[in-house]
């Protein structure tokens, strides 16, 4: 059984593949709430809301158990320690609920609500997770993910009478890629750091054309190459926290359905957050990026109760045809107050930023306030966690009208 999941999963290696993060070995319940919100413009729901449970130890020694539930979405996994082998784990995912494929069109700093619709979706998965270094502190991760992921399209009651959305698709999907580190999905984690290297491939049962006359088009398959560098380091007497993340990501054949999405400031909006201060959340479609991100974090009293935060972000951006717009470089600034319990279980912040080059009616510049809200239930950590893979939370923006 050994020798044949090592052959598979080196067979596997050289094939395009779509995965998320290793199986969370520490137990968790954690409570994550994230909301952006344009001043001016009208912008598209930009908010998360979700309960996250990891349950090692369920119901076997062996059996790990992942609840990811947003207000009419969940995505679960069941986790297989040394499923496949020592040091190689086994995982099967099931995700589904309403709103998750909804699509928000944006160009130029304008929100079409005309050409937007709702989308809903559900998936199973499978997945392998190997450990190269059992022995070192900073784990270096082969990942493995195959979905097959089935979506259905409705006009909501902004969609334009004659644009026509998409019909359901099937699309199996494939990722692959190595990680050394990662991350916690925790807000402003005290010490982290990553290196990883991706591939996405997507192939979908029904490519088609659809909008206004057929003028848009959903590829039957796209590409998707990226990589990511992250350091979150504290200084143990000061408390102070710097974070820096570098992304950068191309692609092949991409469409308003795989593109990389930037804008907006959700630290935990998915495992790779393409955050730009004070544009809308997913306002920039590129076909290929480059982004930095740095956020610094300054204790304000001598409890450590109270911190200020500044972050600043900018991006070189190739744009996907047909949704560019004049200058290739973004560039974001924004802060805020970060208040912690005494127990540190809870953190909220307020958040304000703006998007210095997000055209706006009146012509560049854009501000954006926000909120952040972290409730941790049992206040596990672990350096070595690698984020779970990016989650769905449109169905927030159902449960309030959004």
């Amino acid at each position: 059984m050994k020798q044949i999941g090592c052959a598979l999963l080196w067979l596997l290696l050289f094939a395009p593949h779509f995965v998320s993060a290793q199986i969370d070995p520490v137990r968790r319940d954690l409570i994550q709430i994230g909301y952006n919100q344009a001043v001016e413009g009208h912008a598209p729901f930009a908010g998360y809301a979700f309960y996250y449970h990891n349950q090692p130890d369920f119901l076997r020694t062996n059996l790990t158990l992942r609840l990811s539930v947003a207000p009419v979405y969940l995505d679960s996994e069941l986790g297989f320690a040394n499923g496949l082998g020592p040091n190689t784990d086994f995982a099967i995912g099931l995700a589904g609920g309403g709103f998750a494929d909804s699509y928000s069109e944006i160009r130029g700093g304008t929100y079409y609500p005309g050409e937007s619709f709702d989308g809903h979706s559900a998936e199973v998965s499978a997945n392998i997770y190997h450990l190269f270094n059992p022995a070192d502190q900073i784990p270096l991760n082969f990942i493995l993910r195959g979905v097959v992921h089935y979506a259905t399209y409705a006009h909501n009651e902004n969609t334009a009478a004659n644009f026509q959305v998409p019909d359901h698709d099937t699309t199996f999907s494939v990722r692959t890629g190595l990680r050394w580190g990662g991350m916690e999905p925790m807000l402003f984690p005290a010490l982290a750091m990553e290196l990883s290297v991706w591939y996405e491939g997507q192939l979908r049962a029904d490519p088609q054309y659809y909008g206004f006359n057929g003028d848009r088009e959903i590829k039957s398959q796209s590409h998707l190459f990226w990589a990511e560098a992250a350091l979150s380091y504290t200084l143990p007497k000061s408390q102070q926290n710097f974070f820096v993340r570098l992304t950068a990501g191309t692609s092949l054949d991409a469409d308003r359905f795989s593109a990389y999405r930037l804008g907006g400031f959700l630290p935990l909006i998915s495992e790779f957050p393409l955050s730009l201060p004070g544009y809308y959340f997913q306002e920039i479609s590129a076909r290929q990026f480059v982004l930095a991100n740095v956020n610094y974090l300054l204790p304000l009293d001598p409890n450590k109760r109270w911190d200020l935060d500044l972050n600043a972000s900018s991006a070189f951006v190739d744009y996907l045809p047909g949704e560019g717009q004049p200058g290739n470089w973004l560039n974001g600034v924004g802060g805020g107050i970060l208040y912690h319990s005494p127990s540190d279980r809870l953190k909220i912040m307020a958040t304000c930023a703006y998007g210095i080059d997000a055209i706006r009616s009146h012509g560049r510049g854009a501000e954006s306030v926000g909120i952040l809200i972290q409730l941790d239930l049992g206040r596990m950590r672990s350096k070595t966690f690698n984020a779970p893979h990016q989650l769905h939370w449109r169905g927030w923006q159902w449960l309030f009208g959004g």
